[in-house]
């Protein structure tokens, strides 16, 4: 195999975004029309800091238009051994865009032997954001949250979006999705900065219930099929998902509770 070679004024360095757009293989939606098909659509993701790093979860419905498209679909990927993300919007470009920013991550790893900061990944995430406006104006919205655990300043950090590709850096939660008002207004009442690891999943439980109870395009919990939102932790040690079976003991235990409010 023959490695490209580059001269020095157009060198991407360590970004593999800015190699593959030099070879021209970014894709084109100019010629996308939204209104000719359904798009399939990812709903609901929320994170929010606990005392030693970060909770990032994701309901697994996936609609297009009014019908529910994919009940189990994935929304929460690792950006990184520390880092996390989370997709809101159109499926398709928004998986397209993870990988790739997975692959970016690796790439700039490799080249400089190095992780690249917190900050420096969530900067590269909004320009890819910024980089599918071009598929947003013509209806393929992708609208991230990205979670890790900065290792410099030893805590957890959560960052959202917007269609341009705007950052922006919130304090102890972030959350997005066509169930987002509901499942923020949740955390923003019960979260508190020293809670555990378990009470920010017990949060982000209740906000995604809380979610798909008033949002229809928001998948609960699926006891029948034994689907559930797909919740991880990130701290010091690194990115790790929460089990599935603790996930349902947990809503189980939630649902109790409301049961015996009653």
């Amino acid at each position: 195999m023959t490695f490209p070679k580059f001269e020095l004024h157009d060198d991407p360095g360590p970004s593999f975004a800015g190699l593959v757009d030099s070879y021209g293989l970014t894709p084109d939606y100019s010629a996308v029309n939204a209104g000719s098909a359904d798009i399939t659509h990812g709903t609901t993701v929320v994170a929010c800091t606990y005392a030693e790093g970060v909770v990032i979860a994701g309901d697994r419905r996936a609609t297009s238009g009014n019908l529910i498209s994919h009940r189990n679909m994935r929304k929460v990927f690792p950006a990184d051994k520390y880092s996390g993300v989370a997709i809101a919007g159109a499926a398709g470009p928004a998986v397209e865009m993870i990988k790739m920013f997975q692959l970016q991550l690796e790439h700039y790893e490799k080249i400089e032997g190095n992780h690249l900061s917190l900050e420096g990944k969530a900067n590269q995430l909004s320009m890819m954001v910024r980089g599918n406006l071009q598929a947003a104006m013509a209806g393929m919205v992708v609208v991230p949250i990205f979670a890790g655990f900065d290792r410099r300043r030893d805590r957890g950090r959560v960052w959202a979006f917007d269609v341009t590709g705007g950052r922006y850096e919130e304090s102890n939660f972030v959350a997005s999705g066509s169930g987002s008002l509901h499942a923020r207004t949740v955390i923003k009442l019960g979260h508190r900065s020293e809670q555990s690891r378990e009470e920010a999943v017990d949060l982000v439980i209740k906000a995604l219930f809380t979610a798909a109870d008033d949002d229809s395009a928001t998948g609960g919990p699926d006891p029948i099929r034994n689907i559930y939102p797909i919740i991880a932790s990130i701290n010091g040690e690194g990115y790790e998902e929460v089990g599935e079976t603790e996930i349902a003991e947990r809503f189980a235990t939630y649902v109790q509770s409301i049961q015996g409010e009653r």
